[in-house]
């Protein structure tokens, strides 16, 4: 099984935080939705026959793109590709964009799970982060896709922000919950240069909250999220039982999936892709018949370190037999040793034959994954 990626660059506005690849200027989206869809033919063998179990569109803001272009990549898609009848197919959306009417149009398209970009329920929190709705919006977007028959809903939060104390977060994750989507993506702010944020903090236009103020938002999501019945399967991500991100989870799991658009990645098991990061030349390229990419051809160091990475995050954790298995018994006495010290910490714990991230450990993912790499 295999998933596929569709990078849609546009959106109405700059989000302050955001330094993915996107325009707010939609001139060329009849092109790129044409070049999209050169470029789906042109790579229909990369997948190499496997079946497709979810289908992706993020960016920018897919909910730009009107049913009619959305439904024309999809067929495209299923022209070429083996879908699955039960596949996943996801839509990022933002809250202002989900109507009645679209919403109504996103179904009829083939679109059966949505990831709303809410991010906070606080008016000034959105405004500063330069969002294109309310708080308002947020909720009946929610509610307006339930009405809708559109029962997979992920909602997107951000903590860390400027300005949110624990009481606000502790307000946001209550609204999240009450509106009873059995998906939460929670992401901690990171400032990333070239964007608005990063300005205005070098300026002193914002202040961040103290490190132990984050900490602490963070260790309220996992109590919230388990009081709520939620699962925490991944760093940054919760579920209901049965309604985890099928499409993001094989990013976890070592599945291969193809990216479409421009700057989209793809993997093959051998290696990973790069699509230019540019709309003008992602579209001359693929129509063309020249398309701009580059290609990373994966040693088994890469592939060691990413296994580390990703699935140290995760609620399946490292396995010692499929490091011995891809790897070899050298890398795993180097693995076994290098853990006894976080083992012993309390931050790594065995849950039956793998090794998982504690409650604790979770708060050092990043610096324990690194600290194991080969």
């Amino acid at each position: 099984m295999a998933g596929i990626y569709i990078h849609i660059p546009f959106c109405k506005k700059a989000c302050h935080y955001c330094d993915f690849h996107f325009s707010t200027s939609t001139q060329n989206k009849e092109l790129l939705v044409d070049a999209l869809c050169k470029e789906i033919e042109a790579r229909q063998e990369y997948l190499q026959d496997k079946n497709i179990a979810t289908i992706y569109f993020g960016g920018g803001t897919p909910s730009l793109l009107s049913s009619f272009e959305l439904k024309s990549i999809l067929e495209k898609i299923r022209k070429l590709f083996k879908v699955s009848s039960t596949a996943e197919i996801t839509l990022e959306a933002n809250p202002d964009d989900l109507t009645i009417e679209k919403l109504k149009k996103l179904k009829e398209a083939g679109i059966n799970r949505l990831s709303i970009g809410i991010q906070s329920f606080f008016d000034e929190d959105l405004e500063r982060m330069n969002r294109s709705h309310n708080a308002t919006q947020a909720i009946q977007a929610v509610e307006n896709a339930k009405s809708e028959g559109i029962e997979n809903i992920s909602i997107d939060l951000i903590y860390g922000l400027p300005n949110l104390t624990l009481e606000k977060w502790k307000y946001n994750l209550g609204q999240a919950f009450k509106l009873d989507a059995p998906h939460l993506s929670a992401y901690c702010l990171t400032i990333e240069e070239k964007t608005a944020f990063s300005a205005f903090l070098k300026k002193g236009k914002i202040t961040l909250p103290p490190e132990p103020e984050t900490i602490a938002q963070f260790e309220l999501l996992m109590s919230e999220a388990k009081k709520h019945n939620f699962i925490h399967y991944e760093i940054s991500n919760f579920c209901k039982e049965g309604k985890k991100s099928k499409h993001n989870s094989s990013y976890w799991t070592d599945k291969h999936y193809m990216g479409i658009g421009p700057s989209a990645h793809s993997y093959n098991g051998i290696s990973r892709q790069f699509n230019v990061a540019n709309n003008a030349k992602y579209i001359t390229g693929v129509t063309s018949g020249s398309p701009d990419f580059e290609i990373e051809i994966l040693t088994e160091a890469d592939k060691f370190n990413e296994y580390i990475m990703t699935r140290l995050r995760t609620i399946w954790g490292v396995s010692p037999s499929i490091i011995s298995t891809n790897f070899g018994e050298e890398k795993l006495n180097t693995f076994l040793s290098g853990i006894e010290p976080y083992v012993a910490s309390g931050d790594l714990q065995w849950k039956q034959d793998s090794l998982i991230l504690t409650q604790k450990g979770k708060l050092l993912a990043d610096k324990i994954a690194s600290d194991l790499f080969i």
